[in-house]
């Protein structure tokens, strides 16, 4: 219950910064992550964060399917993990049934 709260306190602010960012910015979201990816430093953080929302794919995909869910549910927020990065584990969180509601009490 708490990380779902959580989760949506973060996303919420988060989601609404990241539309706000990009609809100001100078250059596409590839060009930019062209950019990042040109320099050594830049791309440790870049390839770090994807190893990172890699990980988070796969929990998604495990615990979807644990929670019975069909292949389409995980592969939107899989989908906006490798976009976005974090947004996609923040809604999945959010969007997670507490435990007792997994359990159905």
């Amino acid at each position: 219950m708490i990380s779902s709260k959580l989760a949506f306190i973060l996303l919420l602010p988060f989601t609404l910064y990241t539309a706000y960012s990009m609809s100001i910015a100078d250059q596409s979201l590839l060009m930019f992550g062209y950019e990042l990816m040109s320099s050594a430093d830049t791309a440790q953080v870049v390839i770090d964060l994807y190893i990172m929302a890699l990980l988070a794919i796969v929990w998604m995909y495990i615990d979807s399917r644990r929670l019975g869910k069909p292949m389409s549910y995980w592969l939107l927020f899989a989908i906006l993990t490798l976009v976005f990065v974090s947004i996609g584990p923040l809604l999945y969180l959010a969007l997670r049934p507490s435990r007792s509601e997994e359990n159905g009490t």
